[in-house]
């Protein structure tokens, strides 16, 4: 049954959720914070991506997608700027530890984080041209409401990402305190979330 515009509700936020636990950039940079620097850097990482996502969200529905799509200059000059930020997120994970750096957990200020999960969702221009195909999928003709619907939408999806991500923070933040215990796996963990990042950016620029 229809609610507020949106047809089949249920199916809207069981999509939303499939698409929230496929492993992405997003999932990468939210663990790997986690990880480095505990449960608090995790939420200002997802704050963050939250914030991109809506941007992305309304752009799309203002129709910047349609734009993107006539100027496929502009397009991948976004998408190429997203792969050198995903790269080199990714290189800095790489990067072998100063001999005699502390282990454990690194102290970074939460406006290192929060940028960091805003601008990997802000430069993946596809996400915007996502969005703008996935809402009319489940958008009721007849119910309708414009915006209400569209911010609707939006509200279940930050909803549904904090809760996804919520837990996504805590079994990293408890993997994290047992690897720390294990400096040498963590390290491998770290350097194989690089090269997932790394792999990210490479294939973004590819499909460019």
């Amino acid at each position: 049954m229809p609610w507020m515009g949106i047809q089949n509700p249920w199916a809207f936020a069981a999509a939303v959720l499939v698409f929230l636990a496929l492993p992405g950039p997003g999932t990468f940079t939210l663990l790997t914070a986690t990880g480095r620097s505990g449960i608090r850097a995790g939420y200002t990482t997802l704050a963050g991506l939250l914030l991109g996502d809506q941007v992305l969200m309304w752009l799309a529905v203002a129709g910047v997608a349609a734009l993107l799509k006539a100027n496929p200059l502009l397009f991948h000059g976004v998408q190429y700027l997203g792969m050198a930020y995903l790269i080199w997120i990714g290189l800095q994970l790489l990067r072998t530890p100063k001999p005699g750096a502390p282990a454990g957990l690194v102290a970074l200020k939460p406006g290192h984080y929060f940028r960091q999960g805003l601008l990997v969702t802000l430069l993946n221009p596809k996400a915007i041209v996502f969005y703008m195909a996935f809402f009319p999928l489940f958008i009721d003709p007849a119910t309708h409401r414009g915006l209400p619907t569209f911010a609707t939408m939006a509200a279940l999806i930050a909803l549904l990402g904090v809760a996804w991500c919520s837990l996504l923070i805590l079994l990293g933040h408890a993997l994290a305190r047992r690897l720390s215990r294990h400096p040498r796996t963590g390290a491998w963990l770290r350097r194989g979330a690089g090269v997932f990042l790394v792999g990210f950016g490479v294939r973004l620029g590819m499909n460019g």
